[in-house]
């Protein structure tokens, strides 16, 4: 299995290209199920989800082309994938592809509203009623389709297809916010969503969705208003900037010290994350494509740090910020309101000498002068990161085990901050 190997101390220097949004690039990839034409997506990351999404489409019938390097491209450019749902062959997504990736189970959305007909498997760990997947369902059922749960899978079926409705979500849920914009597209009538996910990424799927023929008013806001059409179109789209990714390698340089663009993102998409980079000492600003971070010798100080919904402080930037929080200048304090159990990493950090109180879902940083280099296990996909930038300010040396979790969202990690000084290396095996 692969390691990161990580020896610590080095500035960061230079520029860091950043992908196209894995959070983003998932649904569109699913919305080509509403149509029989070719969806065109550029700009799409070469992550392993991305990969298993691809099993899973084609697992249906869908045909997805992969056009190569143009002159002039680069490794950094993202991929075109050409992708033709024509010929639906099954509406079945089995548990060994399904159960992976908490994303995949939103297939089951475009299936019933083109097809009229589901069955897809749970998510791997998933409990009905205490878990999101519930708002999905509860999604379907609002627009007329009957849901029913056999042997760990979802059968959904609409004979006479969906019909408009009124969905007031109980929590901000960005999956089921997903499902309603797509299952609503080809609903007979309005649907009125209230209590919306705002995210970026739900905005680029309402985008990709209206250049597709979807009529959808209030994308980005908390409340979406969608009429149904009878079908939808083609069209090429180009996936938006990865928010995650951009915000983690600007932590990375806060951590580090240095000074990088990170090339190809922008700030209004992360700007919760980037007033407390500025409060916790670090240079931000907006450049021509991109956006500079820098920090220089002084110290980083403690920030009080809270995850909520977008525009607020990203749950998925928790763990790279503790990280950062370990080597403050006092005491920082981190809540996470989005996810239960999303401290699995503050184990790991105490191993480089992290010193992490946990108080329900606040946790409490104090900041020491340095870490020390250990051998650490990645736990999920953003806590494996964070030990990543905390090795790369330890002393010596750091080995970061179980990193196929940073291939689900990090596109060559290694060779991006490697380029720009970190002295890191994949160990293979």
């Amino acid at each position: 299995m692969d390691r990161i190997r990580i020896i610590g101390g080095a500035e960061l220097q230079g520029t860091i290209p950043i992908s196209g949004a894995k959070n983003a690039a998932l649904p569109l990839m699913i919305a080509s199920l509403l149509t029989e034409e070719e969806v065109v997506l550029e700009n799409v990351p070469r992550l392993a989800d991305v990969m298993q999404l691809k099993r899973i489409l084609s697992n249906l019938g869908v045909d997805i082309a992969v056009r190569g390097r143009r002159h002039g491209e680069t490794e950094d450019d993202g991929e075109t994938l050409r992708i033709n749902a024509k010929n639906i062959i099954d509406t079945t997504a089995p548990y060994e592809l399904v159960s992976t990736m908490r994303a995949s189970f939103w297939v089951i959305a475009p299936l019933v509203a083109r097809m009229g007909h589901a069955k897809v498997s749970l998510p791997g760990g998933c409990a009905i009623g205490t878990r999101p997947v519930d708002f999905l369902l509860n999604v379907l059922e609002a627009l007329g389709a009957t849901i029913e749960i056999e042997a760990g899978y979802v059968i959904s079926t609409a004979r006479h297809g969906l019909k408009g409705g009124h969905i007031v979500f109980p929590k901000v849920s960005v999956g089921a916010t997903h499902t309603a914009l797509m299952a609503a597209s080809l609903a007979e009538g309005e649907t009125l969503i209230e209590n919306a996910a705002r995210e970026p990424e739900v905005k680029d799927l309402a985008d990709l969705l209206i250049k597709m023929g979807a009529k959808i008013e209030g994308a980005g806001t908390s409340t979406i208003t969608i009429t149904g059409v009878s079908s939808l179109h083609g069209a090429t789209h180009a996936v938006i900037p990865d928010r995650i990714e951009t915000g983690t390698y600007a932590i990375a340089v806060a951590m580090a010290g240095g000074d990088i663009v990170l090339q190809n993102t922008r700030t209004d998409l992360l700007e919760s994350a980037f007033d407390t980079l500025r409060a916790a000492g670090a240079e931000v600003e907006t450049v021509a494509n991109g956006v500079r971070i820098a920090r220089n010798g002084n110290g980083i100080l403690p920030v009080d740090v809270t995850t909520e919904p977008f525009p607020g402080f990203p749950t998925d930037l928790q763990a790279q910020f503790m990280a950062l929080a370990t080597r403050g200048q006092g005491t920082s304090k981190i809540r996470e309101t989005i996810f239960e159990n999303r401290f699995m990493h503050v184990q790991e950090l105490a191993r480089l000498g992290a010193r992490v109180r946990l108080d329900g879902d606040t946790a409490y940083v104090d900041g020491i002068e340095r870490l020390k280099g250990a051998p650490v296990m990645a736990t999920d996909l953003r806590a494996s990161v964070s030990l990543v930038i905390a090795g790369l300010a330890a002393e010596g040396e750091t080995i970061v085990n179980r990193i196929y979790h940073l291939d689900r969202g990090f596109e060559r990690l290694e060779h991006k901050l490697g380029r720009c000084g970190a002295r890191i290396e994949r160990i293979s095996g």
